[in-house]
C-alpha cells in the first residue's frame, strides 16, 4: 500500500507541472493588459509601462514563468491587482464557506442516496424503484437556483425558520453556522442525490446478478447482509467516483449557489477575478482546483484499493 501511494504522489508532481505551465501560458496569451487595468482608462503610455516593469510583464515569457514558480514553491501565490492583497490570503477568506456547503453537501446526499440506490435495485421494477428513479429526473432537471429560491419562500420567508442569506463563521458560534448552512447544503444536494443514487443503483443491479450473490442467498445469508456485504461493498468503487468527483466540483466553486445565497465562498472569487482579469487569482484559484483534484483523485485510488486489494498491483 505505502509503494501504491508513494506511486501515486510522484505522479501528480509532474502533472501539477504541467497545469502550472498551461495557467501560466494562457493567461499570459489571452488579449488584455493588466497594466491598462490597474491605471485605469485615462493613464499614460509611461505611467502604463512602468506598471509592467514593477509586474514584471516586460520580462521574456521564460522569465515570467521560472519567477512565478520560484515563488510558488515559497508559498507565494502572488498578489491580487485589483485589491493589492495577497492571493494565498483572499483565498483563505473565502475558502472556509465552500468547504462547509461542499462537506455538508456531499455528508448529506450520500447519507440519502446510497441507501436509496440500494433499495431501488433490491425491489427493482416496483413502485419504490419507480419512486426513486422519478426523485432523481426532478433532481437532474429542476436548476438549483430555482430550488434555492423555493427554500428560501418557504421556510425563510413564509415560515422564517431558517435566514434568508449570508454565512457565519463556525468560529462565531455552531447555531448561526448550522443554520446558515442549511438551505444551500439543501439545494444542492438534489443533484447529487439524483446522481449518486442513479449510480447506486446501476452498480448494485449488476452486482445483484453475479453468482457469488445468489450463493450468498442460498448459504440463508439474511438480505441485509446480502445488500451490504455482498452487494453494496463489491458495488461501491463506481459510487466512490462520482462522489469524489462531486466534492472536488463542490470545492472549486458553486457559483450560482454561493449568489443565491451570499456566501463569500471560492466560486465568486473566481467570477470577480476574471471579470477584473486579475491574473494572480486567477492563477492561485486554477492551481488550487487542479491540487483539490489531484487529492481527491488520491483518496479515491486509496479507497479502491481497500474495497478491491487487486488494483494497487
Amino acid at each position: 500500500m505505502l509503494g501504491y501511494l508513494l506511486r501515486r504522489v510522484l505522479a501528480a508532481v509532474p502533472v501539477m507541472g504541467v497545469v502550472a505551465l498551461f495557467v501560466f501560458l494562457l493567461l499570459r496569451l489571452t488579449p488584455g493588459d493588466p497594466a491598462a487595468i490597474l491605471a485605469g482608462d485615462n493613464a499614460t503610455p509611461e505611467q502604463l509601462e512602468r506598471i509592467r516593469v514593477s509586474l514584471g510583464l516586460n520580462q521574456p515569457l521564460y522569465t515570467q514563468f521560472f519567477t512565478w514558480v520560484g515563488s510558488l514553491l515559497h508559498g507565494d501565490l502572488g498578489t491580487s491587482l485589483s485589491s493589492n492583497q495577497p492571493v494565498l490570503k483572499l483565498i483563505g477568506q473565502r475558502i472556509e464557506p465552500s468547504i462547509a456547503v461542499a462537506i455538508a453537501t456531499i455528508v448529506l446526499s450520500v447519507l440519502v442516496a446510497v441507501p436509496l440506490g440500494v433499495i431501488a435495485a433490491w425491489k427493482r421494477g416496483t413502485s419504490i424503484d419507480r419512486f426513486v428513479m422519478g426523485l432523481s429526473v426532478v433532481g437532474f432537471s429542476v436548476p438549483v437556483f430555482v430550488i434555492g429560491y423555493v427554500l428560501i419562500q418557504i421556510f425563510a420567508i413564509d415560515l422564517r425558520w431558517l435566514p434568508v442569506q449570508g454565512y457565519r463563521s463556525i468560529a462565531n458560534g455552531f447555531g448561526p453556522f448550522f443554520e446558515r448552512l442549511i438551505l444551500p447544503t439543501v439545494s444542492l444536494s438534489f443533484i447529487y442525490v439524483a446522481l449518486i443514487a442513479r449510480m447506486t443503483r446501476a452498480s448494485m443491479l449488476d452486482v445483484l446478478s453475479e453468482d457469488y450473490v445468489r450463493t450468498a442467498r442460498a448459504k440463508g445469508i439474511s438480505e441485509a447482509g446480502v445488500l451490504l456485504r455482498h452487494g453494496l461493498r463489491n458495488a461501491a468503487v463506481p459510487v466512490i467516483t462520482v462522489i469524489g468527483t462531486g466534492f472536488a466540483l463542490l470545492i472549486s466553486g458553486v457559483v450560482v449557489t454561493e449568489s443565491v445565497f451570499n456566501l463569500p465562498g471560492i466560486g465568486r472569487l473566481t467570477v470577480d477575478a476574471v471579470l477584473s482579469r486579475d491574473y494572480p487569482v486567477i492563477q492561485g484559484l486554477i492551481l488550487l482546483t487542479s491540487a483539490v483534484y489531484l487529492g481527491v483523485n488520491l483518496l479515491i485510488d486509496v479507497a479502491y484499493t481497500l474495497l478491491d486489494p487487486r488494483i494497487r498491483y
